[in-house]
This record gives C-alpha cells, structure tokens and sequence, in this order.
C-alpha cells in the first residue's frame, strides 16, 4: 500500500493548474446513460474515482474511451440495469447510477454505496424522492430494486427533501428529465456542481430551470441526446492549496480555477490575514511576511462554508495565532484526522460536533494514518509544515479526489515523494 514521505519545514511558492472537479465530473458522467448517443466531457481529472464510474459504465454496457485529454461516453450502448457491490463498494457517487438508469429502462439494480467513511450518508432521500415519481422500491440483501410499471414512464411529481442533499437532488434532477410532466425539486441543493450538472443535461436536451437555487424545476422529455461539455474547475482542490499556501507562509498562485464558488473560502483566508487577489481564471494568495491568524468555522450547504474545506482548516488553525473553533454540522463523524493531527503535537480538543484549536507550541513529523478524502489533505499540509519527516498511511484515499497531488505540490516546492509500502 503506497504511502507519502514528506519533508516538513518547507515554503510553497509558484503557479498550480486546478483540474476538473471530481463532484461535478461524476454525476455528468453518470448522466451519459440518458443520452441516447456519444456524449464528449473535457477537464475531467483523472481520478481514482473517475476510474471506479468509467468501470462501472462500461459494466452496464456504456462504450468508454479516453482521445487525449477528452473522455467520450456512448450511452447508446448501456444494455445492464445492476450496478454490482463489487464496483460500488469502492465509491458512494456510484448510487447515481439509480436515477438515470430507472429513467432510461424503467428498472434498476444498484448496490448500497461504499465510499469515504465520515458518517452515515443514507439514501433515504434519493428513494423518497423517485417513489414520489412513481417507482416502486425494495431495498433488501444489500441492493437497492427499483422498477416502473412496464410500458410507463417516470411521472413529474412535487419533492420536498427534509435536508438538503447534494447527491439526492442530483440523482432525482437526472431522473426528472425523462420523466413525464414536470418534476419541482424543494429545498434542492444549491452547489455549483448541481449547475455544472444541470448545464450538461441541458446541453442534452432536458428542460430545467432554476438550478443553482432551492427550487428547480424539470419539464420532461421523451429522449436525451448525446453533448459536448466542459467539467468546471475543482474549488476544494483551489482550497486545499490555497490554503497550503497559507500555512507555510508562501505565495501560491491557483490557475484555471473560479473565485466565485470559493467566496467562503477566501473569506476565512482573508480573516486568517492572507493576502487574496482574484481574477477571472485565477486565484493568488500570499502569506509572506505576514501573521497568521485563526479562524472560527461553521460548515454549512452552500452558499455556506464547505464541509469539504473543514479539515484543511483544521490543520491551518493548528498553526495559526490564537484559538479558534470549528463545528461540523454537515456529517457527524468528520473529525477522524484530529487524533493523527494530535499524534504530531497539534492542540486540539474535540467536543462533539466542534473541534476547538489553541496555539501549537510545536509540530513534529510523525506516521499518521489517513481516514478519507480530505482527512488525508488536513494531514499532508500538516506534514509539509512540521519539523521532521511525516509518514502518511493508506493515501489511496486521496487519489480518490486529487489529481497526482504530490507532484503539484513538489512543483510548488514540497519535498514529498509516493513511497510503494
């Protein structure tokens, strides 16, 4: 099992390009099986996630194939409604195979979804919400079996979900666009992720309005065709380097990327004392010769701060002047990196959802196991900054959504190298 061994005490500095953003990527890739036709996706990151979807796509009978940098998907082809446990396991996106595939052929065949282990995550709200529309479903020896009456189709219903789920309003908007009447999803998720989604189903033929808001409506088609679309840039990626920046106190600047789904983001780097500069396509940020500060986080569903930048916080609170606090009010297990973060000498107390961070005297290198997706960020930007050598353990959880991260940050002038265990 790979590891990172990092040398820590280092300064980044430099240029960075952002890739595509793996939770814009995978629901639109998944969306390929409504499209009856070769759909053509550019800026996908090449992810060990992405490569779970492409399995999982050619296992329902999609034709998959990489031209250079761009991925084309021919859902043409898909024949299979089960999604098997054996692909599923590795990933939870891959549940939003249910909607598009029960749209498409009327039935399908899921297995309850794997993936990073920060709480419980249930697909209530996805079932919920297609039975509204219709389906009949059992959820029995691990599978999800959803089915329509033979010769009907999806009908347009009005959903309310109790909270707001990105993965659920994603799988009932791909569901909703060939169902038939109109479909008005309440209380929807609001994530740039969910426009990039809606402007690929769009470019497909389906009718929506109001996504990227709390009420979307779908008018349905009868069919879909395939399109050409363009994943947007990945603003957890930005975050997590910005904000390695700011704990080594360099001057990073973060190209291809979008400022204004990070608007949280640069807030709190701003409140932390950062220097931050926008621009169309670019995000610079400095912390040279200049006092870091701590800052209060309350994660939030957007427009609020992102539950995914938590722990990156976590870890520049570590470093930072004074206290600070951190609550997490998105999932209730999302503090699994402060014990490792604790293991190099960070001062950090956990009480319930809040994580409160004094002043640390002290940060050594040390071999800290990594616990999901971005725990393993939180802990890599930690090492990168301690004294010594940091040793991190089972980091295929970051390739699940970074793209090669220790060469970006080597170029940025990280002295870190993928060590085969």
């Amino acid at each position: 099992m790979d590891q990172f061994v990092i040398q820590g005490g280092t300064t980044l500095n430099g240029e960075v390009t952002i890739s595509g953003a793996k939770n814009a990527a995978l629901p639109i890739l998944f969306a390929a099986i409504l499209a009856d036709g070769k759909s053509t996706f550019s800026n996908v990151p090449r992810l060990r996630d992405i490569g779970t979807t492409e399995a999982l796509l050619r296992t329902l009978g999609a034709e998959v194939n990489w031209r250079g940098q761009l991925l084309e998907i021919d859902g043409a082809k898909v024949d299979k409604v089960l999604a098997p446990y054996e692909l599923v396991k590795q990933m939870r996106a891959s549940v939003l195979a249910l909607g598009p595939l029960l749209a498409r052929f009327g039935k399908a065949q899921v297995s309850l979804p794997g993936g990073c282990a920060i709480g419980a995550r249930p697909v209530d709200l996805h079932i919920a919400g297609l039975e509204k529309m219709g389906a009949t479903i059992r959820v029995e020896n691990g599978y999800i079996n959803a089915h329509i009456a033979q010769g009907e189709r999806l009908h347009g219903a009005e959903v309310f979900m109790e909270t707001v789920s990105v993965g659920a309003t994603e799988n009932l908007l791909m569901a909703a666009t060939l169902a038939e009447g109109k479909t008005v999803l309440e209380n929807a998720a609001r994530e740039p992720e969910i426009v990039n989604l809606a402007e690929c189903l769009v470019a497909m033929g389906a009718k929506i309005s109001g996504a990227g808001t709390s009420r979307i409506e779908i008018e349905g088609v009868e069919a879909l065709q395939g399109c050409e679309h363009k994943i947007l840039p990945d603003r957890i990626e930005t975050g997590t380097f910005l904000v390695a920046a700011a704990m080594s106190h360099g001057e990073v600047l973060c190209k291809n990327t979008d400022y204004h789904s990070l608007e949280p983001v640069l807030d709190k780097l701003r409140d932390a004392n950062a220097l931050v500069e926008v621009s169309q396509d670019s995000i610079f940020v400095s912390m040279r010769d200049r006092e870091l500060q701590g800052v209060n986080i309350k994660t939030m569903p957007h427009p609020g701060f992102p539950t995914d930048m938590q722990a990156q916080f976590t870890a520049l609170n570590v470093v930072a002047n004074g206290s600070a606090t951190i609550t997490e009010t998105i999932f209730e297990n999302r503090f699994m990196h402060v014990p490792e973060l604790q293991r190099m000498g960070a001062n950090i107390r956990l009480e319930g959802n809040t994580a409160y961070c004094g002043e640390t005297a002290f940060l050594s290198g040390a071999q800290v196991m990594a616990t999901d997706l971005r725990a393993s960020a939180s802990l890599i930007l930690t090492g990168i900054v301690a004294e010594g050598e940091t040793v991190v353990d089972r980091i295929y959880h970051v390739d699940r959504g970074y793209q090669r991260i220790e060469d970006k940050l080597s170029q940025l002038g990280a002295k870190i190298k993928r060590r085969h265990n």
